[in-house]
């Protein structure tokens, strides 16, 4: 394979038309987590517990909770077919709706109606100390930002790259393969995705409103407009959930996360979980065993830093996402920017993650210098400006201090998304991913087919509440969902899944041997600084 000093997008789009590089884009993998609250038949936040037919949310693998008791968390293993991945989720939610009753699934990020925050009850995982840990975390969320932002739902995507494709990537690019390369090739690949992960939001985004019961008590200066008995919107907005109001968090952006080395990115992140906050100081953190949250620090844990894409290793029992990064380094990343999508029953559909991968693709092959702190800076007004106005004829974006239209930024980066989609294509022997670029790009040439752009019209020329519309789907759905037959698990699988869950769970709860005080000492002990012996 020939050797390029400096590879450029097309010396490396023409070198991955070779059958080494074909062969391993067509191991890519694909996970996703996707959250939804369980609703009552009118619409309203379910308030009944867990439900034991669907297993531990401790355990299980992929029937979990999120923040809440209420907010379910479906979750799919890795594997190279999108169209398994589809498959798995209807059939996780098939069992799930088989066996909530008459309770339902909210099929939009932004909540139901909620007339108080303490109708939001905590997730409970048991009463082991890894279960009693998880529960304080949600305490210590709930007394730091509140309830209601903890409700909203999203989509995470989770993204790798084969072995064998790290290793012809290495030799492409005049590198020595290792762990430590893959890990810099992935954070090359992050860097790029902040620059230009403004434009997931405009065309994933799908809460442009929201019910005005999730505002009560909060104070802003955004100009919403009223539709319906009380649902508020932003004309050109796109993601709600992404804006200050919903699951971002202002006063992290002061901790300067570093995103061009594995080390700083770790060093950053663990600098913030032992940091004390003087705002999260009134809460108690084990005095006298009292728990009001893990600890008084920036971040209780690594997860509470909200960030639009993680890099990820799987962790062991009870080992810190720094530490199984640091040892092992980075297995794959997680995409954060993606709202439930209202139109698809399962919250994500084959085509959008087709043109994720294409994506994902691309920010790896586009040069990727390292980040300053005002680059940084203008990605994540970019983003601020793309959530709240999106839609709107004239947005300008910045790129390195120069401002560029929206369409005409998004165009250019269309270019290399044909490309690197025919190469997709031919690796797959299909034409799923060019489609996946056409229709992206028909969103871009008129925003009223995005997502947010279709809510709104609907909303608007109904005069219809948010509400209303996320029951009606939610109706819909339930019924399509549970006419589904099932395709790659069976009932059986579950009902094995959930009885496994529930006696891992027992399990777990007999084999405590230290306090949970002491548990939770123990956890934050001194981090791992040293790789893992490989």
């Amino acid at each position: 394979m020939l050797i390029s000093s400096k590879p450029t997008f097309s010396y490396r789009l023409e070198a991955m038309k070779s059958v080494r590089f074909q062969t391993a884009l067509k191991d890519i993998k694909h996970g996703v987590e996707r959250e939804g609250l369980r609703i009552k038949p009118d619409g309203k936040l379910a308030q009944t517990g867990h439900p034991a037919s669907l297993g531990s949310a401790l355990t299980h693998e992929c029937i979990t909770t999120d923040f809440s008791e209420s907010l379910l968390e479906f979750i799919t293993p890795p594997v190279a077919s999108s169209e398994i991945t589809t498959t798995q989720l209807k059939d996780i939610h098939k069992f799930t709706l088989d066996n909530i009753g008459e309770e339902m699934l909210w099929p939009l990020s932004m909540p139901c109606f909620i007339n108080n925050q303490d109708e939001i009850p905590l997730a409970y995982f048991g009463e082991s100390n890894v279960g009693k840990m998880k529960r304080v975390y949600r305490m210590g969320l709930k007394n730091r930002y509140g309830s209601m932002m903890q409700a909203i739902s999203g989509v995470h995507f989770n993204f790798s790259l084969p072995d064998t494709f790290w290793q012809a990537w290495a030799e492409l690019n005049n590198t020595a393969y290792s762990t430590d390369q893959v890990s810099a090739d992935y954070f090359a690949l992050i860097r790029n995705y902040r620059r230009y992960c403004w434009l997931l939001p405009f065309l994933y985004g799908a809460s442009p409103a929201l019910c005005g019961s999730f505002l009560r008590g909060k104070e802003t200066a955004l100009p919403f407009e009223h539709v319906g008995k009380g649902t508020v919107y932003m004309p050109y907005a796109t993601s709600l959930r992404m804006s200050d109001l919903g699951y971002t968090n202002s006063e992290q952006s002061a901790l300067q996360i570093c995103y061009n080395q594995l080390s700083t990115y770790v060093d950053k992140l663990r600098s913030a979980m032992y940091t004390p906050s003087s705002r999260f100081g009134q809460f108690a953190a084990g005095e006298g065993g009292h728990f009001q949250q893990l600890s008084k620090n920036i971040l209780q844990i690594e997860n509470e830093l909200y960030s639009p894409i993680r890099p990820k290793q799987p962790t062991a029992s009870m080992e810190k996402p720094t530490d199984a990064l640091v040892r092992r380094g980075v297995n794959y990343v997680e995409v954060r920017v993606l709202d439930v999508n209202p139109f698809t029953p399962v919250g994500i559909d084959k085509q959008q993650m087709d043109f994720l991968d294409v994506f994902m693709v691309t920010c790896l092959m586009l040069d990727s210098p390292e980040m300053d702190a005002p680059e940084l800076a203008e990605c994540r007004e970019n983003m601020d400006r793309v959530v709240m106005e999106g839609r709107k004829p004239s947005l300008v974006l910045s790129q390195r201090g120069q401002e560029h239209h929206f369409a005409a930024w998004a165009e250019a980066l269309f270019v290399h998304f044909r490309q690197t989609a025919e190469l997709l294509d031919a690796a797959n022997g299909s034409t799923e991913y060019s489609e996946a670029v056409d229709a992206e790009w028909k969103k871009v040439q008129d925003p009223a087919l995005t997502p947010s752009g279709r809510i709104l019209t609907y909303l608007l020329e109904n005069n219809m509440d948010n509400s209303e519309f996320g029951l009606a789907l939610a109706r819909q759905y339930a019924d399509q969902i549970r006419a589904h037959n099932y395709s790659f698990y069976s009932e059986a699988d579950f009902r094995s899944m959930a009885a496994s869950s529930l006696a891992e769970q027992v399990a777990i709860e007999s084999e405590d041997e230290v306090s949970f005080e002491q548990f939770v000492s123990d956890y934050f002990a001194e981090p791992t600084t040293q790789k893992s012996e490989e």
